[in-house]
């Protein structure tokens, strides 16, 4: 919450009208579009409307200009957060039949096994040895998407394979892993119930998101029997 209205705060005391095409923008110009960005995005778990965003924008101004503000911020910093908890449950239920739909679909895919638990299991490549165990740390190459396609997370985007503890590990994850040997590649498709569930993670990952994983198993470290 603070670092959102320190970065609204910045973004609105340098805002400047720029008419120009970015070409022809200065690099600090630039800068500041990027600091717009960055508070949009903090911004962007509220879904506001137009009508709502000139509200915002109220509040911005009265903050920056030193006007006396129309309610307390620490009686309503509670009510901030239960407003973007609310927005985020919404956004998420309007997309509940496109992560059914997408679960279904990689069920349905050719070589594709589901388990009890519901996780979509597809063998891109098989491993050799013993799969990990539950205390296992193995080290993977991976990339995260979600059912549109877009991609929230990757280890190949890093440039460095990631370590990971199995006893630490989402669900979904957990499960997939222990069906792969060391050299495997394989999709998991994980249903809600197996990843971030009702609450979600991060900026992208939504409540009840379905999510898909390309990983590549490349060594597994024996953990404590």
């Amino acid at each position: 919450m603070q670092k959102l209205v320190i970065l609204l705060l910045i973004i609105l005391s340098a805002t400047q009208s720029f008419a120009a095409d970015a070409a022809a923008r200065s690099d600090e110009q630039k800068t500041l579009y990027a600091v717009g960005l960055v508070v949009g995005r903090q911004l962007s778990v509220f879904n506001l409307t137009p009508v709502e965003l000139e509200t915002v924008k109220e509040g911005l101004a009265d903050a920056t200009s030193g006007k006396t503000p129309e309610v307390e911020l620490t009686a309503y910093s509670d009510k901030v957060q239960e407003l973007a908890k609310e927005r985020r449950k919404l956004a998420g239920a309007k997309l509940a039949g496109v992560n059914k739909d997408f679960l279904e679909k990689a069920a349905a895919e050719k070589g594709a096994i589901q388990t009890a638990s519901g996780l979509v299991y597809l063998s891109l490549r098989e491993g050799s040895g013993p799969p990990p165990g539950a205390k296992d740390t193995v080290v993977v190459n991976y990339r995260g998407t979600l059912p549109d396609g877009k991609e929230f997370d990757s280890s190949y985007k890093r440039g460095k394979a990631t370590d990971l503890r199995m006893d630490g590990v989402i669900k979904c994850w957990s499960e997939g892993l222990q069906k792969m040997k060391t050299g495997g590649k394989a999709r998991l498709v994980c249903p809600a119930t197996l990843a971030y569930g009702e609450t979600g993670a991060g900026e992208f990952i939504l409540p009840g998101a379905t999510l898909a994983f390309e990983v590549e198993l490349l060594d597994i470290k024996k953990g404590m029997p």
